[in-house]
């Protein structure tokens, strides 16, 4: 069963990788037409400026913007479209996407700010999740840099004489960048790789399901399944919503460093250091000297600004320390369930809806729910396993958010309520302004296997309604059709209502 589980899982890697390369052949076949354009367009306004001066005409770089720029595009982009996925492919348009570079550096006189189109470049390279590409990318630039450096340095550094190693500089920091995408893609290729397991061991439990039903499978063993199935879709959501609080660490960390990047730090120490070569004339620099008379004022305002730059890190990095906490309140939680599952107890409904609502929070947020909470403490305590709930409570959130991403309203609605029934049982209801439940779909939506969802397996709300059974509870649903939302509604057993010395069993 491994070993099929670990073949299924790299058919699915591979074709997700696959897609992904396709994907990005296609964006490079419009990134190059454009790129061309573009360059015509600077060897008709930029070039003449940089290379003639004052003069404006049609130039010999306006051709080589029009037919080499041609010559550099036409290929990648003719694979991109016939032969897309192809390894030969990425490696042709990772040297012409280099050599469009090298194009752009030189129709604009070798400018610093176009050099930046190597780095942009290098990073869409890295969509291909290949580290082969970017080596060829960077050899392409190393090889380039180093040539026109040496034959002609105002091509490619905008001077008529350069030092024969200031090509070694470039490199250095394209390598720079080159170790900080192997690290992003090996861990996008890691990530990608999980995603291909836990679907493929997905995969493989249901059909292991469906064998075990066609085979008549005992209760317990059907019982047994659906547990696992349930344990996999907590794991599977804590998982998910730890990687969108990381996505909210890393913005906030990408934030700080520009920041710092644009600090007004250099420029405070270069001040202080023309205050030290003055030493012994101050008084006459600051009194004299036209530098001198700007540099109180200066330095109040760099005060000024640094003061407010040192605010604004501080909050930026109190976030990443609230993810952080949050990041451990999820995982928290899910060990502190998984210790006690299996186990009927007394639990207040208000706590299990927010420990369900922690551990989606970063999604909601992400997706712009806005959620209505209306569980008070003052509801009734039930008597459940509370890993059972919240595997039912962050299955249907979940659905929830799909179904409203599906439906897109103006504004979009979660609203959690806890009422109690005639029959003395506690009501915890799920309200969402997504894409509804067609009529033909409500009689079989809890049915094993069954789902609306292109990536769904019909293995959450089925386990769900199995879980709320085995708590002598149910799970139900009800919508006024297509477009108008749905309410599903989980009954649980009130505490009360349970004979203390009666046995737990988890016969449904």
């Amino acid at each position: 069963m491994e070993n099929t589980v670990a073949l299924r899982a790299k058919a699915l890697f591979d074709d997700a990788l696959d897609r992904l390369r396709r994907k990005t052949d296609r964006m490079f076949a419009w990134l190059m037409g454009i790129q061309w354009v573009a360059g015509i367009a600077a060897a008709l306004i930029i070039s003449p400026n940089t290379w003639i001066g004052a003069e404006h005409k049609v130039s010999i770089h306006v051709w080589a913007a029009i037919f080499l720029g041609g010559v550099i595009s036409a290929f990648p982009i003719f694979l991109a479209l016939t032969l897309p996925g192809r390894p030969f492919t990425r490696q042709v348009i990772a040297v012409a996407q280099m050599l469009t570079s090298a194009l752009l550096i030189h129709l604009t006189g070798g400018r610093i700010e176009t050099h930046f189109h190597v780095f942009a470049s290098l990073a869409f390279l890295a969509f291909y999740r290949d580290w082969k590409v970017l080596a060829t990318a960077t050899a392409i630039v190393a090889v380039d840099h180093l040539v026109r450096g040496i034959y002609w340095p105002q091509s490619v550094f905008g001077v008529m004489v350069s030092s024969p190693w200031r090509w070694t500089e470039h490199a250095a920091w394209v390598l720079f960048e080159d170790v900080g995408l192997f690290i992003s893609i090996n861990q996008s290729l890691k990530e990608m790789s999980d995603v291909a397991t836990r679907q493929a061991e997905l995969e493989e439990a249901n059909e292991d399901l469906e064998q075990k039903r066609a085979a008549e499978a005992t209760h317990e063993q059907h019982l047994q399944l659906s547990r696992q199935a349930g344990m996999a879709e907590v794991a599977t959501g804590v998982l998910h919503n730890v990687g969108n609080v990381l996505n909210s660490v890393s913005v906030a960390a990408t934030v700080v460093c520009n920041r710092l990047r644009k600090s007004e730090i250099g420029d405070v120490h270069r001040a202080a250091k023309i205050l030290l070569e003055k030493n012994g004339q101050l008084g006459q620099f600051l009194e004299s000297d036209p530098r001198g008379k700007l540099l109180p004022e200066f330095l109040a305002k760099a005060s000024g600004v640094l003061a407010t730059e040192r605010e604004e890190l501080i909050k930026e990095m109190a976030l990443v320390g609230e993810h952080i906490e949050h990041i451990k309140e999820i995982v928290a939680m899910q060990q502190t369930y998984a210790k006690v599952f299996g186990v009927m107890e007394p639990v207040s409904p208000a706590s299990l809806v927010q420990d369900a609502l922690k551990m989606n929070l970063a999604a909601f947020d992400r997706h712009g729910v806005k959620i209505s909470n209306q569980v008070g403490h003052d509801a009734p305590t039930v008597m459940v396993d509370r890993h059972k709930v919240l595997q039912i409570l962050t299955n249907l959130f979940r659905n929830a958010k799909y179904a409203m991403d599906e439906q897109n309203p103006a504004e979009k609605r979660l609203e959690i309520q806890a009422d109690k029934t005639a029959e003395g049982q506690v009501a915890i209801s799920v309200r969402d302004n997504g894409v509804g439940i067609s009529a033909e779909n409500l009689t079989r939506i809890f049915g094993h296997g069954f789902t609306t969802k292109k990536d769904g397996h019909g293995f959450g709300l089925h386990s769900g309604a199995l879980a709320a059974k085995q708590m002598n509870g149910s799970l139900t649903v009800q919508s006024d059709g297509p477009g108008k939302g749905a309410v599903f509604t989980l009954t649980v057993p009130t505490a009360e209502k349970r004979n203390p010395a009666a046995p737990v069993s988890e016969a449904a």
